[in-house]
């Protein structure tokens, strides 16, 4: 079993808070638009990170994370984007791909807009830790915070910090 904390549109935000949570998980997974590599930098001196880079990341995170991160974790089939839609609205650039080959898990993040839901048709939960940096429309920074066993995904909390 390993315990996972998603977040994601760190927009080069970072703090206590954030860190906190780190340090009772396992690894941590960013869902892009991680701005300054201080952040991922940060996070990876406290845990296993798995990271994709998003639309507003520079040259400096593209050359060390790859737009799609797909991966097994514990017998659960995830991919992880930054730009990807949700089910039945799914991104044009990876709509055929998730179609033809569905992960058990999708995670994606830039809408700063927290969902979770199912896939009923392709049989993918999605996911989208909404936003955790300062920048941005929200009014409440947020992060998820879950476990991976036997392909599964349980004990799924939000967690949410005011801005």
């Amino acid at each position: 079993m390993k315990k996972i904390l998603l977040l994601s549109d760190t927009h080069s935000y970072i703090d206590e808070h954030i860190c906190g949570h780190v340090k009772g998980v396992d690894e941590v997974w960013h869902a892009g638009d991680i701005g300054d590599l201080v952040v991922t930098d940060t996070l990876k001196k406290l845990k296993p990170l798995r990271a994709v880079y998003g639309n507003i990341d520079t040259k400096n995170a593209r050359a060390e994370f790859p737009l799609h991160n797909r991966f097994d974790c514990e017998g659960l089939d995830v991919w992880i984007t930054h730009i990807g839609g949700y089910p039945g609205r799914y991104s044009p650039a990876i709509r055929e791909s998730i179609q033809a080959n569905p992960p058990g898990l999708f995670i994606c993040g830039h809408s700063h807009i927290l969902k979770v839901m199912p896939d009923r048709k392709l049989g993918v939960l999605h996911m989208n830790p909404g936003a955790i940096g300062k920048h941005g429309f929200h009014k409440v920074r947020t992060m998820l915070r879950f476990t991976v066993s036997s392909g599964e995904v349980a004990n799924l909390e939000v967690i949410e910090i005011p801005r």
